[in-house]
């Protein structure tokens, strides 16, 4: 057996260690990392996978920590992908994932893996895909992927997610920047957290009256559900829960013909396949243009004006593809 079967069969086996060791080298770009993935992939496409998104502050960690305490009560097994932003300065990550479910980090049933966005703002990277494929091939029952808040460009994570949670509070005016960022696009299930605060009902119904013209325009058999939480007081998860498992039955039933669990791994898929073939492309390309010194060559020549960036790219793209 060579040294990638090898770990393999340690992470379908549940083996924590290995598991881990493969992410972070998943994480580094290690070349042997990738081929381990090439294995686990086809165990993989088991697991339910939850996102949760919105805008900082509006308590994804607490919620994800609660839902991680219900799901573990129910014994089932949990992977939590928690990305976090990279400082455009230090390009260091907050990272605080561990902080906020500190209590969870010594249950077996529970892996929880930080990633940062290393400047990516769709809220996901490939090396977070990468993870999800690894915690499924684990036999994790549920994977919970909690987004980083950048607002309108965190969208992606439905074109990952089995089902997509949006968290919203009263106050913020998320409502309206829900319709501005197609949020109600994205969302399989509406969170208003903090139900206590001031304005709350509104926020509900306003997303309620949103939802039901969404509804008339789409005719889409799915229709979001709406629920009013306190995370931090633990009210209303187990009916958030609840919610969560009709959209799976959803999924796997008749009723959502081409919007069904098939649809929505195929989205997954393209998107993944979509990203690596970008960031291959572009990768080689770039290793090309630095050997044979050519990206100089172009760049001198668009500072002393004699092309545009515009003209010089599209060239070379007409070059790379032959055409």
């Amino acid at each position: 057996m060579d040294r990638a079967q090898e770990v393999v069969e340690k992470i379908l086996g549940g083996e924590v260690r290995a598991a881990a060791r493969l992410m972070r080298n998943l994480d580094d770009g290690l070349p042997g990392a990738r081929e381990v993935l090439k294995l686990l992939y086809p165990h993989s496409g088991r697991a339910h996978v939850l996102g949760l998104t919105g805008s900082p502050g509006v308590g994804k960690s607490t919620l994800t920590d609660r839902l991680i305490q219900r799901l573990r009560e129910e014994g089932r097994t949990v992977g939590v992908v928690a990305v976090d932003p990279t400082s455009p300065f230090s390009g260091g990550a907050i990272l605080g994932d561990r902080i906020r479910m500190q209590r969870h980090a010594l249950d077996e049933g529970v892996f929880i893996r930080s990633l940062a966005t290393r400047g990516h703002f769709g809220g996901l990277t490939a090396s977070a895909r990468a993870v999800i494929t690894v915690f499924d091939a684990m036999g994790k029952d549920y994977i919970l992927v909690e987004t980083v808040g950048v607002g309108q460009d965190e969208v992606e994570i439905a074109a990952t997610a089995d089902t997509t949670v949006v968290i919203t509070v009263p106050g913020l005016g998320d409502d309206i920047q829900a319709i501005k960022a197609g949020i109600l696009e994205v969302a399989d299930i509406l969170v208003v957290n903090k139900a206590d605060r001031e304005g709350a009902s509104r926020t509900y119904q306003d997303l309620l009256q949103m939802l039901e013209l969404q509804n008339i325009r789409k005719n889409q058999s799915w229709k979001p559900k709406v629920f009013l939480i306190q995370a931090k007081e633990n009210q209303g998860i187990d009916e958030l829960l609840a919610g969560v498992r009709e959209h799976q039955d959803y999924l796997a039933g008749d009723l959502a013909g081409d919007q069904g669990l098939n649809a929505v791994r195929y989205q997954r898929a393209r998107q993944e396949f979509l990203e690596l073939l970008k960031e291959g492309v572009f990768r080689g390309l770039m290793e090309r243009l630095s050997e044979n010194g050519r990206l100089e060559e172009i760049l001198q020549e668009i500072l002393a004006k004699r092309i545009d960036p515009y003209s010089a790219s599209e060239e070379l793209i007409a070059e790379t593809l032959g055409k």
